[in-house]
């Protein structure tokens, strides 16, 4: 059973699509049970993989690798580190949390928009747990078509320009690594003899040149940039957060744009790790442009909706700036803010939701002293608020302070242009809650606002419990994903020493963790030793 549970978790939502086609349409009651029953036992299920998982060893864990179309190369191999371990945790939250929080909300189309939820939960953790390339592939552009549907049949007045917009941005980065992928098909092939799209043998076999790391990162790169999105791929966003329904923009921020960060440590740092150090400065500058930019954009909205959607461009920056100081602390907190953002930015999307289910409305002007009426949805959006700007015991902190130590490490410069991001967030945030919360109801329609049911307290309480949980004990997430972190970094810390020489400017980017990274090599079953 051990070995099937990363099985069991990716496609049993699939299983709830199944049974959804066989319920009838008018039984939206029934739709909406099963469809959340599913998710909850995905996210039990998860709860189990969690404990199962040894937070000690080293490679991947639950493998599972079996031949699929033989003659290609393409096998059915699944396999998680801490890394990805903590995503799916997060995805499998997150979803239950969407479902739930569509009760009300969506009329019609009942019976699609929950199979499009539950789709959707399956790409997203295909892509998170997929040791093949081409499965990688395949699970990537699968979670286009629920997400196309959600924000183009469910969302708002723009609903069809953000869905091809978002189609469109994310189906040019997907072209780009397919060819990529491709070509790294046949290098291998050349190199082998035989066709394979197993990750960890391309990594631990493929001698890759200098420009040809080159091209196939920019490929790469530039895919799952648009996914995170990184600036100037951010434009997408905007509209999509802003079109989609409540749960749509809750799944978008909270795992969607996690996606593409997930693809820079999964492929490109290891496999690439002359182009990484050539591709530096590149992506650090970029990173802080997206976080002084997102906080700027994101002071002057009248759309509370679009002001949380701008923060997440910011929010982002700070996790590939992180990422790309190359040491410990740097990208320890680059994984643990991508579960942070999840959480809290997921959580805000939730907030307006709610609000705007009420008042029909998200403009900050029509709003104001609201906390009168609504007292307990007050105290959870302060709580949430401080999270998202990194209020010490919350798990923004955490992420921050990991982060901004390991860019200050690397670069200082850099570390101060991050920590201006800081304090325009919480510029930005404080101000709008200020407005919307607190001061004289000046609407006649803000008076009579009742607060939180239960349905809604049930959707907002696990969050600020891991919000609370992370912020004041996040040991049990640094210590899973610590041995994969460990072996991202002596991966890139194989580059060329010609490579770091002709990047001596950025030498002190590069520098050793702290604690020494364990090498670990793969074997052709995709076990690891030492």
């Amino acid at each position: 059973m051990e070995n099937q549970i990363l099985t069991l978790v990716t496609f049993f939502p699939l299983l709830g699509v199944i049974l959804l086609m066989f319920v009838p349409r008018e039984k939206t009651e029934t739709i909406k049970v099963l469809a959340l029953v599913m998710s909850v036992v995905t996210m039990l299920l998860s709860f189990w993989m969690y404990g199962m998982f040894d937070p000690l060893a080293n490679g991947m864990q639950f493998d599972v690798n079996t031949p699929w179309i033989s003659s290609l190369g393409i096998n059915y191999h699944l396999g998680i580190d801490g890394i990805s371990l903590l995503l799916i945790l997060l995805t499998t939250i997150l979803t239950p949390l969407a479902i739930l929080a569509s009760w009300k909300s969506i009329r019609t189309a009942i019976k699609g928009y929950y199979i499009s939820m539950l789709l959707l939960e399956v790409g997203m953790v295909g892509v998170f747990c997929s040791l093949d390339l081409f499965m990688f592939y395949v699970f990537w552009e699968v979670m286009l078509v629920p997400m196309y549907f959600l924000i183009g049949l469910w969302g708002g007045p723009r609903r069809i320009y953000a869905a091809i917009k978002f189609v469109l941005f994310t189906m040019f980065g997907s072209l780009l690594m397919l060819v990529a992928i491709m070509y790294i098909l046949f290098e291998y092939q050349k190199y082998s003899g035989v066709f394979s799209f197993d990750m960890l043998k391309i990594l631990g076999e493929l001698p890759l040149g200098h420009q040809q790391q080159l091209w196939l990162f920019g490929a790469f790169a530039l895919a799952f940039a648009i996914k995170v999105p990184m600036f100037p791929f951010h434009t997408w966003l905007p509209d999509a957060h802003v079109e989609a329904p409540t749960a749509g923009s809750v799944i978008l921020a909270g795992v969607l744009l996690k996606m593409g960060t997930y693809g820079f440590i999964r492929i490109c740092l290891p496999l690439f790790p002359d182009a990484t150090i050539t591709f530096l400065p590149w992506i650090c500058v970029l990173s802080l442009i997206g976080i002084v930019y997102g906080a700027l954009v994101a002071m002057v909205q009248k759309d509370v909706k679009s002001l949380v959607a701008f923060s997440s461009v910011s929010h982002m920056g700070f996790i590939m700036l992180g990422m790309f100081a190359l040491n410990l602390e740097g990208l320890e907190g680059s994984v643990i803010q991508m579960i942070n953002h999840g959480i809290s930015t997921g959580a805000l999307f939730l907030l307006v939701g709610m609000l705007y289910e009420r008042r029909h409305t998200r403009l900050i002007e029509d709003f104001g002293g609201i906390a009168k009426v609504m007292p307990l949805y007050s105290a959870i959006f302060m709580i949430v608020t401080l999270s998202s700007i990194g209020l010490p015991l919350t798990n923004g902190f955490v992420g921050e302070f990991l982060i901004l130590l390991g860019v200050f490490k690397s670069n200082t410069v850099y570390g101060i242009i991050a920590t201006s991001g800081v304090i325009l967030s919480a510029c930005y945030m404080l101000w709008m809650y200020q407005r919307v919360i607190y001061g004289k109801i000046t609407k006649p329609e803000n008076e009579k606002l009742t607060d939180l049911d239960w349905r809604e307290k049930a959707i907002l309480i696990p969050l600020v419990l891991l919000i609370f949980w992370i912020g004041i004990y996040p040991k049990p997430f640094l210590d899973r994903m610590e041995p994969a972190v460990k072996q991202v970094l002596a991966q890139v810390s194989r580059a060329s020493t010609v490579e770091a020489e002709q990047a001596a400017p950025l030498n002190s980017m590069l520098e050793t963790p702290q604690t020494e990274p364990e090498t670990v090599t793969y074997n052709a079953d995709g076990d690891s030793h030492e």
